[in-house]
Parts: C-alpha cells; sequence; structure tokens
C-alpha cells in the first residue's frame, strides 16, 4: 500500500543518534497529542477555551497595578496595558513550553514503558498546543493594540514585527531545550524539579518582562543580557512600538545559544530516554 512505512527497532550507539525521519511518520500521533493538550485541559470547565483570555488580562491588570502604579517602573512612554501584555504573552508562551518539556519523562513513564513512538513527539506536541493559545492572545494584544492607537497613543509599528515568528521559534527552542535538559536530570534527581520551579519565577525577573531593558545601566544592563530571552522581549516591543534600545546585532547571541541548547538537550534526552525506566 503507498505510504506504509517500516520501523526497525535498534540499539542508538552514537551522541547523534536521533531519528528525526520517525518524528515525521508519527505526525498523526504529534497532532492527536496536540489535540489532547488544547481539549483535555479545559474540558469540562465552564468558560472553556475563555481561560486563554482571562489569564493575561488579570495579570497586566495586576501588574498596572503593582509595578506601574505602587511600584512606579517606567514602561519607557509606552501604554502600561500594551507594555505589560506584550510581555506575558511571551512569557506565558515560554513558561507553559518549559513546563510540558520538563515534564515529559515524569508524565509519560507509563506509556514510554509500554509502546515504542519517538519520544521527542510529546515535547513538540507541547510546543505546538501552546503556540495555538498563543495566537489566542495574540488577537486580544491587536485589540488592546488598537484601542490605545484609536485613542492617540504613540506607538508606531516597525518593520521589525517582522521577526515575531522568528522570535516565537527562539523562545520555543529554549523552553524546550531547557526543558528537556531537566526532565532528563530529574530521572534521577527528583530535588531539582522544586528547585526549578523556584526558579523559573525568580528568572522572570531577570527578563525584561515587567520592565523595559533601558531602565538597566553598567553592569546590571550586561548582566541582564547575559539572558539570552532579553533581546527576544526588547525586540518584540520595539517592533510594535519604535521604542526600546534594540539592535538586530543583539539577536546573534540568542541565535547562537539557541543552536547551542538544542544539540545539547537532544543529545542528552537521547541518551537519557535509553535506560530512564531503570532509574525513574
Amino acid at each position: 500500500m503507498k505510504g506504509d512505512w517500516t520501523k526497525v527497532i535498534k540499539p542508538k550507539k552514537g551522541l547523534w543518534d536521533v531519528d528525526l525521519k520517525s518524528v515525521w511518520n508519527y505526525r498523526d500521533l504529534l497532532m492527536m497529542y496536540v489535540k489532547r493538550d488544547v481539549v483535555v485541559v479545559y474540558k469540562q470547565t465552564i468558560l472553556g477555551p475563555l481561560w486563554f483570555l482571562i489569564q493575561p488580562v488579570f495579570t497586566t491588570i495586576m501588574y498596572m497595578f503593582v509595578f506601574g502604579g505602587l511600584a512606579g517602573i517606567s514602561t519607557d512612554g509606552i501604554p502600561h496595558a500594551v507594555f505589560y501584555l506584550a510581555g506575558i504573552l511571551l512569557w506565558n508562551y515560554f513558561t507553559a513550553c518549559f513546563d510540558a518539556s520538563s515534564n515529559v519523562f515524569l508524565n509519560n513513564q507509563n506509556v514510554f514503558g509500554k509502546v515504542y513512538f519517538p519520544r521527542l513527539v510529546v515535547p513538540l506536541s507541547g510546543l505546538i498546543s501552546n503556540l495555538l493559545k498563543l495566537l489566542i492572545q495574540l488577537l486580544l494584544f491587536v485589540v488592546v493594540y488598537l484601542y490605545y492607537v484609536c485613542n492617540g497613543a504613540d506607538l508606531n509599528v516597525t518593520p521589525v514585527i517582522l521577526l515575531f515568528p522568528y522570535l516565537v521559534l527562539l523562545i520555543a527552542i529554549f523552553s524546550m531545550s531547557w526543558g528537556l535538559l531537566v526532565s532528563s536530570w530529574t530521572t534521577k534527581y527528583r530535588d531539582l524539579k522544586l528547585l526549578v520551579q523556584f526558579g523559573i519565577q525568580l528568572f522572570m525577573y531577570a527578563t525584561p518582562v515587567v520592565y523595559p531593558l533601558s531602565s538597566a545601566e553598567g553592569v546590571y544592563k550586561t548582566v541582564l543580557l547575559m539572558n539570552p530571552l532579553s533581546p527576544i522581549f526588547e525586540c518584540f516591543r520595539f517592533g510594535v512600538s519604535g521604542v526600546g534600545c534594540f539592535e538586530f546585532e543583539m539577536l546573534i547571541y540568542p541565535t547562537l545559544s539557541a543552536l547551542f541548547f538544542l544539540l545539547l538537550s537532544v543529545v542528552v534526552f537521547s541518551k537519557t530516554e535509553r535506560s530512564f525506566m531503570d532509574t525513574i
């Protein structure tokens, strides 16, 4: 029959013994996991998909009150709602994808121990399902953005906004790569999961989510730029407002870092999946 294929299961030997073709062959399973991730989470809930919008709306309001009102942190003249919502969209996508990837082995140990399929299908499904949520939340951002533009806000869309798909790709790579590393290590060291849950909350404050990069100077700015996510957030805000200290050269470091962590995580993940059932 046309389209049939045969999978030969054999032991992995080299460091880069990753069968990407198998992932493509199991694309139907990938889509099934995506559907599960989207539907099951909000199944039997009253508001359903509206939760995609409720969370960023209330988070934005809280940030406006705490960071914009009480703390008085500058937003470089960008309306507070637009500034915070832009950061929340990207940060939510990062944390959602990271959480999905960092629990791959622990959450799927029963399935992995019984049925063969490319294990990378699971973290990839998390990236795709969360991308759908991001697109829905992006519509909310567009509505808020147009509201402020129509009311005279000084917001100027720049050609940099065309890099948005690339920025999302970088965030997806970082979140999956770091998540796979954590997932691989937590098969032996469960304490790491608790440490990471705490650390990811602190990591938000090392990323310009609630403040502009221009608010940091000297050594503080240098430290923030060591975080490969910082230029990504700054680039997106510059693209939708024309305000910020973004330069195209700033994306070189995140790009190289993303490639490094992607290769490292896939190698570690591939090595761990060979024996994780003996240690988990």
